[in-house]
């Protein structure tokens, strides 16, 4: 389950740096298992030129490192028109609106899944209730802190 969870994650993370360049014609697709795919799901979008299609792989790439997620190989970049970029579990294509049109992905893979990128979006958890004892040591460290921190007069003095 826990890898599911943070696959989700990763995805997301990804949707949101394209998101983040203004990416065009964001989609989803989950890959069945049974269909011969070689991962999980694809995220494409499309840039309007050349520029944005490598702005959009640039946010991805470092959004993920972030996470501590490294691309696996990577392809495109140099042309622009259709950037390919492996994480195993998941690859982001991010297409010139030319290249999306010609390549035609959607069709390619029309069994697979087409998920809303909402579906995906990491929600924040829910932050679970502290236990009587963290809450009184998180006070106590709360208190000692005020207490060994100079008052205004003694600052006033001191200066």
């Amino acid at each position: 389950m826990k890898k599911k969870d943070d696959l989700k994650l990763q995805v997301s993370e990804a949707i949101l740096a394209c998101q983040d360049k203004q990416a065009e014609d964001l989609t989803v697709l989950e890959l069945e298992k049974d269909s011969g795919a070689f991962t999980d799901f694809f995220v494409m979008c499309s840039g309007a030129n050349s520029r944005q299609v490598q702005a959009i792989a640039d946010a991805v790439d470092e959004r993920l490192e972030a996470l501590g997620l490294r691309v696996t190989h990577s392809e495109g970049y140099k042309q622009a028109e259709w950037v390919l970029l492996d994480y195993v579990d998941f690859v982001v294509h991010i297409f010139s609106e030319k290249a999306r049109q010609f390549y035609d992905l959607e069709r390619l893979w029309k069994s697979a899944k087409r998920l809303d990128p909402s579906e995906l979006l990491a929600r924040p958890k829910p932050r679970r209730a502290a236990t009587t004892r963290e809450a009184a040591v998180e006070i106590a460290t709360v208190i000692e802190k005020a207490e060994s921190a100079p008052t205004r007069k003694a600052r006033k003095k001191k200066a």
